[in-house]
């Protein structure tokens, strides 16, 4: 290959293990092997994380029953901990007895749970009718804010937001303001609107100075989450590299610190253009990627994303790759992507189709001719086009100053 020295620029550096000896004692945020569902799940809290569990039972596929019946095990043991007795139903018709007695329909369960939650929402509607009666409106928007956690908690999703959503007539401080958006993020995420996520978290963006860290990265990852969702590559991968690292594990009832990374990282590879990316082994990365594959196709946010994305990596791999060179040996090339000779000029015509690398391929040599412009030519079209429009000013000017001087004024017509 014949290098053109004239092409270099940064690009994104992404290691498979994080590399380097400050991150060697790490965890992987996610690795090629089998996924460990037992520490995959303890990344989570919550309802997102029984929502997980159910995800990958519901897409790991037949064939491996194993992993689903231990997500749909972990799953059942962790809705015991609630108060949502049609979700524990719903757990309990998908592993359709298979794991045993144990882990069977519990009526006696269900029935003291929705007992106990009668009982609450009837006091609950008590003390807000109180609320209301003597008109103190801190207990009012209180009252609303315990409906919204009763019905989350019971899984009555559109009945929280409706709740949470009340409170906002009762709110008087920007803390009160940034509590009721939380929660509105938090369960619009849960039902998949993500119009009403942007609209939220752009409410709280309003008064910025007002925010702590975590706030203001836990905003940034419903932000995040709310371009993934749009399929806004660009401005996703934006959002997730601005989480300040203060937020740990304290959003994990809706995501992960290990999350956040692997988002941002494909979608910055999927869209970042070549000034914005840091040194890059994109063609060993690719191998790596595809390793990972099969368990981020298990993930409750990236599975409907997983293809495009690693499309969009790809296509940009193969343009990063010919950059640099006049010419590529296209056995070489298709040795590096580890595809065929015929498989790779495909590729490589769509792109040149697309008008995305500027080549010719000689098919009989099997050989990648860059199509590089004429820098000098160029150069002197530029300043002959300087030139031409200098003249133009200078004699516009001479012509100003000549009717200046014999004060000559053209009068406008009268009406």
């Amino acid at each position: 290959m014949e290098r053109d020295d004239e092409s270099n620029g940064p690009m994104m550096e992404l290691c498979t293990n994080g590399g380097g000896e400050e991150t060697s004692n790490r965890r992987p945020i996610i690795t090629g092997e089998p996924l460990d569902i037992e520490a995959y799940a303890a990344m989570y809290k919550g309802r997102t994380k029984i929502m997980r569990l159910l995800f990958i039972a519901n897409h790991c596929g037949g064939g491996n029953q194993t992993m689903q019946l231990e997500a749909l095990r972990m799953a059942y043991d962790e809705v015991k901990k609630g108060e949502n007795t049609q979700l524990f139903r719903d757990v309990v018709s998908k592993i359709n007895g298979r794991l045993g007695d144990k882990y069977g329909m519990d009526s006696a369960w269900c029935e003291m749970i929705d007992r106990r939650a009668e009982q609450r929402k009837g006091k609950l509607e008590n003390e807000l009718s109180s609320y209301r009666t003597n008109l103190i409106k801190e207990s009012i928007r209180m009252g609303h804010n315990d409906f919204g956690d009763f019905y989350y908690a019971c899984g009555l999703l559109n009945e929280a937001f409706k709740n949470y959503i009340k409170t906002r007539d009762y709110c008087t401080t920007a803390k009160h303001i940034i509590h009721m958006c939380m929660n509105a993020i938090l369960v619009s995420i849960e039902m998949g609107q993500f119009s009403h996520v942007s609209s939220y978290v752009n409410k709280v963006d309003q008064n910025p100075e007002t925010l702590d860290p975590i706030v203001a990265a836990k905003l940034r990852c419903a932000s995040g989450l709310a371009h993934l969702e749009l399929k806004k590559y660009k401005l996703a991968a934006r959002k997730f590299l601005d989480v300040n690292p203060e937020l740990g594990s304290s959003y994990n009832e809706v995501i992960a610190p290990q999350d956040v990374a692997t988002y941002g990282g494909l979608c910055a590879l999927a869209s970042f253009d070549r000034s914005e990316l840091k040194a890059s082994r994109y063609a060993s990365c690719l191998e790596y990627l595809g390793s990972l594959r099969a368990n981020l196709l298990l993930d409750i946010h990236l599975h409907d994303h997983v293809d495009t994305l690693y499309d969009q990596i790809r296509k940009k791999a193969l343009i990063q790759y010919t950059l640099p060179f006049v010419s590529v040996d296209l056995s070489r090339m298709a040795d590096a992507f580890k595809t065929s000779v015929s498989g790779l000029e495909k590729e490589l015509e769509a792109l040149i189709t697309d008008d995305q690398i500027q080549a010719r391929i000689d098919s009989h040599n099997k050989i990648l001719y860059a199509r590089h412009a004429d820098q000098r030519s160029a150069t002197f079209q530029k300043v002959l086009q300087m030139g031409n429009e200098f003249d133009r000013d200078v004699r516009s000017m001479m012509l100003r100053a000549n009717l200046l001087k014999h004060e000559y004024h053209a009068k406008g017509r009268k009406p």
